[in-house]
Order: C-alpha cells, then structure tokens, then sequence
C-alpha cells in the first residue's frame, strides 16, 4: 500500500498517494502552497483533495500546529487548487 499519512482535516489516514502534501511558504506572511511533486523543502501537511477536508481544517486551525507555523496560514492558494481539480473533473 506504501507511505500512510493522516489527513489534518478529517483525520483520517490513507495512502500518500491519495492525499496532498501542503507547505507553508513564508515571505511576509505563512502561505500555503500544494506541493503538487511532494518534494518541496520544510515539513509539510496533509490533505484529502476535498474541500470539506480543507474546510474542517481551518476551522479546527490545523494547519499552524501542524506546520509549526504562528498565526493561521492563508489558504487561498489551496482552495484556487482544489477548485481547478474540480474543474477538470467536470469537464
């Protein structure tokens, strides 16, 4: 099955493969970024490719603790990604 990881969302576990990796980029504030190769430097997060995943964990402020990151993170490049997947999808 390979790597397991824990969705910060959900918390719930499944392959890594499943799952995104996100990074905290940090230049005047913590950003979020998907780390679409899973090879990106730092500690990363993960995350199922759903938006209520990403939802719960914002609410549940996740992603600081998770990252080691001060303050809530800003996710907005994570939402524009999780909906061009959408998009795809759709069509």
């Amino acid at each position: 099955m390979g790597p397991v990881r824990t969705c910060v969302g959900c918390r719930a576990t499944g392959p890594r493969s499943a799952l995104l990796r996100v990074v905290a980029v940090t230049e005047s504030s913590v950003e979020l970024v998907v780390d679409v190769g899973r090879r990106m430097p730092g500690r990363g997060a993960w995350l199922h490719p759903d938006p209520g995943c990403l939802e719960k964990a914002e609410r549940r402020r996740a992603f600081g603790r998770a990252l080691r990151a001060a303050g809530q993170p800003d996710t907005s490049a994570v939402h524009r990604h999780l909906e061009a997947q959408e998009q795809d999808v759709v069509g």
